[in-house]
């Protein structure tokens, strides 16, 4: 019997290193994943600023790369 109560506590203690590690990792991703969203935001903020101040560059830079992006896909 208390073999069995050894391997049981055996295998309470690792299930929970590895809750407790997949918990640790679940933060850091949802930490990483704000940090995205932010990061996301805030070059789109940037991009709208850039196309309001030039906005001709801006057309011509767009219709450049629908050129080759085009010109590509049609060679397939």
């Amino acid at each position: 019997m208390e073999v069995t109560d050894k391997a049981a506590d055996l295998a309470h203690e690792t299930f929970d290193k590895v809750a407790s590690t997949t918990n640790r990792a679940a933060e850091a991703l949802g930490e990483k994943g704000e940090q995205l969203i932010n990061a996301e935001q805030h070059m789109m903020k940037n991009c709208r600023g850039y196309v309001r101040g030039h906005p001709l560059t801006s057309m011509g830079i767009t219709a450049a790369a629908g050129f080759i992006l085009g010109f590509l896909l049609s060679r397939r």
